[in-house]
C-alpha cells in the first residue's frame, strides 16, 4: 500500500509552500464559508497558482450549491472536489458529471457500521473515500482507532467491488488534529526545522 499526504486547510503562501516542499501529494483549500479556514475565490486563485503540477489541488466543499461550485471552479485551481457534507450518492455522481472533476467523499466514522454504510452508499460513485473520525474530545485517540480499523475497512471495501467506472476505490484517512495548520508545525512534521 502506498501512502501519500494531503494537507488541507491551507490559507497562506507560507503554508502552501511548506506543504509542497515537504512532499504533500495533495493540498486542500476550504471553500465552506462557515469554516475558520475558509478562503475567498481570489485567494484560492492566488494560492492554487503556487502549486506545481505534480501536486493536486483539492477544493473542500460542504453541501455546495451549483453557484458556489461554479465560482470556485472558475478560479481554475481545483483538480478534485472533496465533499464533506451530507451529499447524497446521486449528488456525488451528478457533481462528477457536471464538473468533470474527480470526487472524494468524506465519511464520518464513529462505529464500524458508519464505515459499512459509507462504503455501501458511495464506493460505486466516488473516486476516493475519506474516512474521518467523528468529532470528539480526543482527536488523537480517535485517529488511532481509525488506523486500527483500517484493515477491516479495506476488506469491506474490497468486498464491495469496483466503482461504476470499473476502477478500485481509493481510501483516504483524515487524521487532522488541533493546531496542525500553522507553517511551523508543518515544517517540523516534514523535518524542515
Amino acid at each position: 500500500m502506498r501512502v501519500v499526504a494531503k494537507i488541507c486547510g491551507l490559507s497562506t503562501p507560507e503554508t502552501v509552500d511548506a506543504a509542497v516542499a515537504g512532499g504533500a501529494r495533495w493540498v486542500g483549500f476550504v471553500t465552506y464559508p462557515r469554516s475558520p479556514r475558509h478562503i475567498s475565490t481570489d485567494l484560492l486563485r492566488t494560492l492554487g497558482a503556487r502549486v506545481p503540477g505534480s501536486v493536486g489541488r483539492v477544493g473542500l466543499f460542504v453541501d455546495p450549491d451549483d453557484a458556489l461550485l461554479d465560482e470556485r471552479l472558475a478560479a481554475g485551481t481545483i483538480d478534485m472536489l472533496q465533499l464533506h457534507g451530507s451529499e447524497t450518492p446521486a449528488r456525488v455522481a451528478e457533481l462528477k458529471v457536471r464538473t468533470g472533476k474527480p470526487v472524494m467523499k468524506v465519511i464520518k466514522v464513529a462505529t464500524s457500521e458508519d464505515a459499512e454504510r459509507g462504503i455501501a452508499a458511495y464506493a460505486s460513485v466516488a473516486d476516493r473515500l475519506m474516512f474521518e473520525p467523528a468529532e470528539g474530545i480526543l482527536p488523537a485517540l480517535e485517529s488511532a482507532h481509525a488506523i486500527a480499523a483500517l484493515p477491516e475497512v479495506l476488506e469491506r471495501l474490497a468486498a464491495a467491488g469496483p466503482r461504476e467506472d470499473g476502477e478500485a476505490p481509493v481510501v483516504i484517512m483524515g487524521l487532522s488534529g488541533r493546531g496542525d495548520k500553522d507553517v511551523n508545525t508543518l515544517r517540523k512534521a516534514f523535518g524542515q526545522e
